[in-house]
């Protein structure tokens, strides 16, 4: 049997060249791309930038990069990389599926010799680079949707209990798809709250405040960390940040910042907690109702080293599960 011979039809170039797809995520600022990818782009044959409006493009011509706004087919693409000629396409940081799905397609034919074709991120994100999108979202939400545009710190006040209690019930219960969920809504509550308060018209801030306030804060209470204190136990870093927070907030009395709002049991194991780091020998008021009797539950407990608000809660879930045992054997 004969050999069968080529298609004929196929286009075979000496070199089809090669197209260099660049990416650069929007999260990090204009004009920071990597080594490789000025490389690449000075290098280059011919640049294109799909969007007209994309931020890279000022700086590329600043550079001395000459780049064409065009959004070619694949076809078109695979033309323009013919005799050897290098294209890089500057595409956004989704992507470009048109193209790239053309370019499969172009490929799985057999009927072309393709370019070599190659993904080259730009830039990439930081740890933390999707907070960006979340204070750009919130930003827009606030602004355009009627019901968040109305809301105040103190109409939201409610939510950022009940997701406290979420995430402590996710965490108790071990569901890692739901821990995560609920961290999410407790962020939520942080980005909502500083995107209302930077319309305060007398004292405003943003969440760049409140995020620069907690790094100043865990890096003045951290010396072992940033600074040239040591601290070898748990204990050590414990006594660190008592006597760091006790400089700063200056207080006249051990129960100022313990916030009375709180649950009963927890607040009774706070106000304990805070006597018996300070050295204070306070006795127990005494009284004939239930109060006083758990008062003295939960002192005890602090001192034990157990949370009597947690263990409580895990005696409330079993009974919980008891009064289910007992209506499904009822049932």
């Amino acid at each position: 049997m004969n050999a069968e011979a080529p298609d004929a039809s196929v286009e075979t170039p000496a070199d089809p060249g090669r197209i260099v797809l660049l990416t650069a995520s929007h999260r990090v600022a204009p004009g920071l791309l990597s080594w490789p990818a000025w490389q690449t782009l000075h290098a280059a044959d011919l640049v294109l930038v799909t969007d007209p409006d994309h931020p890279q493009l000022p700086y590329l011509r600043e550079a001395g990069v000459r780049a064409e706004h065009a959004a070619p087919a694949a076809d078109e693409l695979v033309a323009e990389c013919a005799g050897g000629r290098t294209v890089v396409v500057l595409v956004g940081g989704e992507g470009d599926t048109r193209l790239t799905d053309g370019l499969a397609r172009l490929g799985g034919s057999g009927r072309f010799a393709m370019p070599d074709l190659e993904l080259l991120p730009g830039s990439y994100d930081l740890p933390g680079a999707r907070l960006l999108d979340l204070v750009q979202v919130m930003d827009r939400i606030r602004r355009e949707c009627p019901w968040t545009s109305r809301k105040t710190h103190r109409g939201l006040a409610k939510y950022a209990i009940e997701e406290a209690y979420e995430l402590v019930e996710a965490i108790e219960d071990g569901d890692r798809d739901e821990l995560r969920e609920e961290l999410g809504d407790v962020l939520l509550q942080v980005v909502f709250h500083a995107r209302i308060a930077q319309e305060d018209p007398e004292e405003p801030f943003d969440v760049d405040d409140v995020a620069g306030g907690l790094v100043e804060k865990l890096i003045h209470r951290h010396p072992h960390v940033f600074g040239d204190a040591t601290a070898e136990t748990p204990e050590d870093v414990h006594a660190h940040w008592l006597r760091t927070k006790a400089i700063e907030k200056q207080r006249t009395s051990v129960t100022e910042g313990v916030p009375l709002g709180q649950p009963g049991l927890a607040l009774a194991a706070k106000l304990a907690s805070r006597v018996r780091t300070a050295g204070l020998d306070v006795p127990l008021p005494a009284g004939d109702s239930i109060g006083y009797d758990l008062l003295a539950l939960a002192v005890r407990a602090e001192a034990d080293g157990a949370d009597p608000e947690a263990a409580l809660r895990a005696a409330a879930r079993a009974y919980r599960d008891a009064i289910l045992a007992a209506e499904g054997g009822a049932g």
